[in-house]
């Protein structure tokens, strides 16, 4: 059975990677445009099964993986910048302050009927608002297609005090939910999820262990 990755993010081809798999990564065809009168949980989770059955319906004989990741703050989402000056006012409403990072994975095989989606969440709070780091931070341009405005996982790793909770939920792709899913449809995990935890081999994900 193909393992397909929903998903043209090398992060979450990079941190499924870690998990000793073979996949093949196929980009879904779709708009990723919030619903009005949706929460945030809501609309993760509706993008994740978007973009798992948009290729399933391509790849109807393979399991299909679909992630999406949005950050809430005061209970509304917090999505992509259009351009640095969104970036900006992003983080100046996320500097000081905590807030949540939802990523939804969903599997799917169409030929089986087989469909799970799940979220898990994780508490970041950031740094004060320091002006040169922040200036820096926006001249790297590594705010563009993150949401929230920041990579904890690349430079935007300075900006962030403490994570409560799965730091591979920030990155965009929680590997012990991934882990989880694929053992119920019997897939084949080679590397110990478990490991991967004590190891931590990804970017910043020593800095931010619990």
């Amino acid at each position: 059975m193909q393992l397909v990755l929903a998903s043209s993010s090398p992060r979450r081809q990079e941190l499924l990677a870690l998990l000793g798999l073979s996949f093949q990564i196929i980009s879904p065809n779709t708009w990723e445009h919030p619903t009005a009168g949706l929460s945030p949980i809501e609309q993760v989770t509706r993008f994740a099964l978007e973009k798992a059955r948009a290729v399933a319906d391509q790849q109807p004989d393979a399991l299909v993986l679909g992630s999406d990741t949005v950050v809430e703050l005061d209970g509304q989402l917090l999505g992509k910048p259009a351009d640095l000056s969104d970036a900006r006012a992003m983080l100046a409403r996320l500097a000081g302050r905590s807030h949540l990072v939802h990523t939804a994975v969903a599997l799917c095989h169409r030929d089986r009927g087989t469909e799970f989606v799940e979220i898990d969440t994780a508490y970041v709070k950031m740094k004060l608002d320091q002006a040169d780091l922040y200036d820096r931070y926006l001249a790297s341009r590594e705010s563009l297609g993150k949401a929230g405005a920041y990579a904890i996982q690349g430079v935007g790793g300075d900006l962030v005090d403490r994570v409560e909770g799965d730091y591979t939920t920030v990155v965009g792709l929680p590997l012990k939910l991934v882990d989880r899913f694929l053992r119920l449809v019997g897939y084949p995990v080679s590397v110990p999820v478990d490991d991967l935890y004590q190891r931590k081999p990804y970017a910043n994900w020593n800095r931010f262990a619990v």
